[in-house]
């Protein structure tokens, strides 16, 4: 079994959700976003190889896999990409299938979409889809692994399963599972700004003060090199949780349903074009020198 004990060479890019995907003629009024060509969708495509790149969009974590499957190939087409596929993959067996292994053998890249998280966890842990996507991401310098909202989410050891938003910082409202452990030293969640999420991953980072929380936000994400350095890509903003220098905190004995007390819990605000160091836990509004 592979794991991350090494640096990986690939490129992570998780999306927060509702990621611009340009004016389409349907009549669902969620369909009806605004185009941004440089957006980053864009930047999906220019960090895979350009509109040449062959990238093959995931769509396991959706209820509604065709739907959604053909926006996102619409989009992609819209921005001059003519080799893309859609890899329907829906149970275990399925991520098990010769052609599907091939074909994410070949690609540049792939494109998680939005859902339920704990599908991806479930459907491709351990299995022989998703030791090829480790394999490539720790080897292979060229393939990018991007996901939005739930694809983003199933992305760390340590996955946000779910949790109420209002309930937060009770203790036990926020629901945590395994992920499928692309990035081991985080905990991401998405839909950050709108949605009010900032208590639950706050909750999560206190169950957890090692790992560092990136809070997403709509049409925002962050393109994470090396597996350490964060770039922040889109149009609003991630927020970055730091529990490293937490003093006080009762979430390990605090009683279920009671209120957290987490005392120095360091937060950034991140905007398009800042930078992050994990490792290092250093915030940078220029890219960090190599």
């Amino acid at each position: 079994m592979i794991t991350l004990d090494q640096t990986p060479k690939g490129i992570l890019i998780a999306v927060g959700g509702n990621e611009d995907k340009g004016t389409f003629p349907f009549k669902k009024k969620r369909f009806h976003l605004n185009f941004f060509e440089l957006g980053i969708l864009r930047r999906i495509i220019d960090t895979m190889g350009g509109p040449q790149a062959r990238i093959e969009v995931i769509t396991t974590a959706s209820m509604i896999p065709e739907e959604v499957g053909a926006l996102y190939m619409r989009a992609f087409t819209v921005l001059g990409c003519d080799n893309v596929g859609l890899l329907d993959i829906r149970t275990e067996a399925d991520a098990h299938i010769p052609t599907h292994l091939e074909r994410l053998r070949k690609a540049n890249g792939v494109m998680m979409t939005g859902g339920d998280q704990s599908r991806l966890a479930t459907i491709f842990g351990g299995t022989a889809f998703h030791q090829i996507m480790l394999d490539r991401y720790l080897h292979d310098e060229t393939f990018v692994i991007a996901g939005t909202s739930a694809g983003a989410m199933a992305m760390s050891d340590i996955m946000i399963k779910g949790g109420s938003s209002p309930s937060s910082l009770l203790k036990g409202s926020v629901r945590l599972d395994t992920g499928l452990s692309f990035q081991k030293n985080v905990i991401f969640d998405s839909h950050f700004v709108k949605r009010g999420r900032f208590g639950r991953l706050m909750e999560a980072v206190a169950t957890h003060p090692f790992k560092i929380g990136i809070g997403l936000g709509e049409d925002t994400g962050v393109l994470i090199r090396h597996g350490n350095i964060i770039e922040t890509i889109g149009s609003n903003l991630v927020i970055v949780v730091d529990g490293h220098h937490i003093k006080h905190n009762n979430a390990s004995y605090a009683a279920p349903g009671t209120p957290l007390s987490i005392e120095h819990l360091l937060v950034h605000v991140l905007a398009y074009g800042n930078f992050y160091d994990i490792k290092d836990r250093k915030f940078s509004h220029v890219p960090f020198k190599d």
